[in-house]
């Protein structure tokens, strides 16, 4: 008789202990219960002690035997409390204290520009050709008199820089039309403009305004969200930025960000970084593939490798 990962409420482990009392021969294991204990020697009064993963009873009595789980790193991370997270916000701002957003502007609106430009585009690059732009558009009431075509130009050597050209000189219209050129402070009328979703928006509001309404989701960020045990893998966007949300208080939210974004071009890379050796991953890189105690997550191939073969499937 089994019941597997159940929770085990007291008047069924009291029902239990009677059937074991009363000559039950074939031990019953339950997984997940509860220790209990007689109370004042009286039968049927009982109390929870502790957890247990097993409980076995006898012919005699019940017998209590602790069964150590599993260990998994990943699965200890996502239960354990806020102060994990807290100790992990500590260690990035005094590794990165001077933690700064990486594109060079000079106001909202460069930053705004700026941040469109960088999608699926390094920092570097958008660096490279945001000086040009802005010398012939200082403002939105130049840019938004310039068609996609004129704008090409300047961002000829970054990715989907005709895209681009458009989403910034139908952000610089909307901006003048709508808001008299100036940016909007919420992000209901951000994700409005043109190619801004709200990672653009966090960035803007959090740099621009000091208004942290959400938490900036980039590859990075992504990617340490998961190796830190905030997220798990194959989480979204939005789920990754909820639970980055819960994680950390609303005042650190911008400022967490470029650490973490710091944190993963310095030593957390996609290929080739330093985790093993560096201190932040070693104590708080649970699901970090460099640590030799991660837990990396079965994907789903691995997970039917094992499955009979079906009429087309080879042995």
């Amino acid at each position: 008789m089994y019941a597997a990962r159940a929770e085990i409420e007291t008047s069924l482990v009291a029902c239990l202990l009677h059937q074991a009392g009363g000559g039950i021969r074939q031990p019953i294991v339950i997984e997940s219960a509860c220790r209990v204990n007689e109370n004042n020697g009286s039968a049927g009064k009982l109390r929870v002690i502790r957890t247990f993963r097993k409980v076995r009873f006898g012919a005699k009595r019940p017998y209590f035997a602790t069964v150590p789980a599993r260990s998994n790193p990943t699965r200890a991370a996502k239960k354990a409390p806020g102060d994990r997270f807290r100790r992990l916000a500590e260690a990035l701002r005094a590794r990165y204290p001077d933690a700064h957003c990486a594109l060079e502007h000079r106001n909202a609106f460069e930053l705004l520009i700026a941040t469109i430009l960088s999608a699926q585009t390094t920092d570097l690059a958008v660096n490279k050709v945001t000086p040009a732009l802005f010398r012939a558009y200082p403002d939105a009431k130049a840019l938004s008199r310039a068609a996609p075509e004129d704008l090409e130009p300047f961002l000829r050597t970054i990715g989907l820089f005709r895209n681009k050209s458009k989403s910034i000189s139908g952000t610089a219209r909307m901006l003048e039309a709508d808001y008299g050129g100036e940016v909007p402070r919420t992000m209901r009328e951000l994700i409005r403009l043109p190619g801004v979703a709200r990672k653009t928006a966090n960035v803007v509001l959090g740099n621009s305004f000091g208004i942290n309404e959400g938490f900036v989701v980039d590859t990075h960020i992504a990617r340490l969200a998961v190796r830190f045990g905030i997220a798990e893998e194959g989480d979204d966007v939005a789920a990754i930025e909820r639970k980055l949300m819960a994680a950390f208080p609303r005042e650190k939210w911008c400022e967490l960000s470029h650490q973490l974004i710091w944190h993963g071009r310095a030593v957390c890379k996609a290929r080739g970084g330093t985790c093993e050796t560096d201190g932040i991953c070693a104590k708080f890189g649970v699901g970090c593939p460099k640590r030799k105690d991660s837990v990396k997550p079965a994907s789903r191939s691995r997970a039917v490798r094992g499955a009979p073969a079906g009429p087309n499937r080879r042995r």
